[in-house]
């Protein structure tokens, strides 16, 4: 997707929503020198987030997938809500999400803490622009999964609940509990935690 001019010509206002101090120190490092980057605020906590947003209005917000005990993606689903809403490009330096459960949560993008900054702030640039930004994914190992029971697996990897699953993917809680139990089998695990661990190291999360 091409930049217009006039949106090629727009300085950013750019929010990192982190709960570490060395992410907020980094980024405003590296956008800071930035001639596109009008502005950088830091939030530590969703509602921090949140109380920026409203006030401020920045154009991209950077979640990383788990700020202290909230989830990333749905830090992100609340962003969408505001108006106007920044676009959301989520980050994380070990967890992984799909394109698709990053979509679910309303995000533009994906990127890794450990890409080079320069990489990382084309990414900022291009989802403040309106462009989106997912690495591609690796082949997947592990136990053969149907399309279904990925697609729920990653909407459990974002945080969501079996009743938030149902409402996305257009199934009854019944059904997502079915589909949860069968990568409970054939994971070999117990919970949501050992299942997104176990599908972790086994490259099943893009």
């Amino acid at each position: 997707m091409r930049e217009s001019s006039t949106a090629s010509r727009r300085r950013l206002r750019v929010l990192v929503v982190d709960d570490h101090d060395v992410v907020h120190w980094g980024f405003r490092l590296m956008l800071g020198q930035l001639p596109w980057v009008e502005r950088t605020l830091s939030a530590r906590t969703g509602g921090e987030a949140l109380a920026l947003a409203t006030r401020y209005e920045p154009h991209v917000a950077l979640v990383d997938l788990f700020v202290g005990e909230e989830s990333g993606a749905e830090i992100s689903e609340r962003l969408g809500a505001l108006a106007p809403a920044p676009r959301v490009l989520l980050i994380s330096g070990a967890g992984r999400i799909s394109p698709t459960a990053a979509r679910a949560a309303g995000a533009a993008g994906f990127v890794l803490k450990d890409w080079p900054a320069k990489e990382v702030a084309d990414a900022v640039r291009m989802v403040g622009h309106g462009m989106t930004v997912f690495p591609p994914q690796p082949e997947p190992s592990g136990p053969a999964l149907s399309g279904r029971e990925r697609e729920v697996l990653d909407l459990i990897a974002s945080g969501a609940t079996n009743r938030e699953i149902a409402g996305s993917l257009f199934l009854s809680p019944h059904t997502v509990k079915e589909h949860t139990s069968a990568l409970y089998r054939k994971l070999d695990v117990r919970n949501r935690a050992e299942a997104v661990r176990r599908a972790q190291q086994l490259g099943l999360l893009a």
